[in-house]
């Protein structure tokens, strides 16, 4: 039985097969509502359930109203009434899977790898500034990754990708690839792109690897001649994770276009510059971010930490706060 989900408040409705998310029913449809893992736990597409019923993956049968349910994982059993944080109409999400070439790999620190790949000749990945691909492994599972470089280099992808003691991917895959491996890979995933419609100053919170989807909109945004005010802030434990370093002070060079500020939370002892969470130093400098829009990427526990503090001590607006967290690949994880 297919059911209808309907969005409170608007003319938007939508089809949904009982098996089927509600994510993934809307996406069908042609809309967009915020998500980031699809796993449950980054709770960016969180929403509340105003009417019906929604089988909730992890948690159980939800009956409406409720706030906090996560339509990533949330399953129709009746016709039901939602109000995501945002819904917008896009065209329909056109992925392609495809076999790419690893052209060169580098390791700008020892825990980060940097891989750029190349896509069949001939073949360009259609994708916005900031969204994800899936890399396929050998049994069907996968993991995802940021692209971090911009739409307009479209002959191939780069990834940075970060070394998980025991990780599948990073501690097994990673050490055996070479130039030439072949990799199947799926894009494009996420919803992490930089507002079109909006001119607020921009200030984007990244943590470790957080940084790739961010290169790749700060990129295309200076591309576009974008005139937006950027502030980048970018979090690491030592000097030697902030392992593109030349990168965003190059953009800091060019006066009025791009801010940079590093901030370690365990420098040694002849760092100079900024210290602690990454997310309080942008609270130290800005005491007022009611204008502004904040694009946060990392740790779960960073992007909830900024969301928190930044809308109940700063004033951001919550719409105005986009997230992409960083959680484990595989099969879903649940917080229940």
């Amino acid at each position: 039985m297919t059911y209808t989900v309907t969005v409170t408040g608007t003319d938007i409705s939508f089809p949904c097969e009982p098996d089927e998310s509600v994510l993934d029913a809307a996406e069908r449809s042609g809309y967009a509502i915020p998500y980031s893992c699809r796993k449950g736990v980054c709770s960016s597409c969180e929403g509340a359930l105003d009417a019906g019923c929604l089988d909730v993956r992890g948690w159980g049968m939800s009956q409406g109203p409720q706030s906090g349910v996560l339509f990533c994982q949330a399953r129709p059993s009746t016709d039901t009434s939602i109000t995501p944080k945002r819904i917008t109409q896009q065209d329909r999400v056109i992925r392609k899977t495809l076999t790419a070439k690893v052209h060169r790999i580098t390791r700008p620190s020892p825990d980060v790898t940097v891989v750029q790949l190349r896509l069949p000749t001939g073949v360009r990945a259609k994708f916005a500034a900031g969204q994800y691909l899936k890399v396929f492994l050998d049994d069907g599972d996968s993991r995802n990754y940021s692209m971090a470089n911009p739409p307009h280099e479209n002959d191939g992808v780069q990834l940075h990708i970060r070394r998980v003691q025991g990780g599948r991917f990073s501690d097994e895959v990673l050490g055996g690839l070479e130039k030439g491996t072949r990799l199947r890979i799926e894009l494009p995933y996420g919803e992490f792109s930089l507002n079109p419609d909006s001119d607020r100053p921009v200030i984007f919170v990244a943590s470790g690897t957080g940084f790739a989807p961010v290169k790749s909109i700060i990129e295309d945004h200076l591309k576009r001649g974008g005139e937006r005010s950027v502030h980048l802030y970018w979090g690491a434990r030592g000097q030697g994770d902030i392992y593109l370093p030349e990168l965003p002070e190059k953009w800091a060079s060019d006066p009025g276009r791009v801010s940079f500020t590093p901030v370690l939370s365990h420098p040694a002892e002849d760092w100079t510059g900024r210290t602690g969470l990454v997310h309080r130093a942008v609270l130290e400098d800005y005491a007022n971010l009611s204008d502004h829009e904040v694009y946060a990427c990392g740790s779960p526990a960073m992007t909830s930490a900024a969301r928190e503090d930044f809308v109940h001590e700063a004033g951001l607006a919550p719409d105005n706060f986009y997230c992409d967290a960083f959680v484990p690949s595989g099969e879903p994880v649940v917080t229940a």
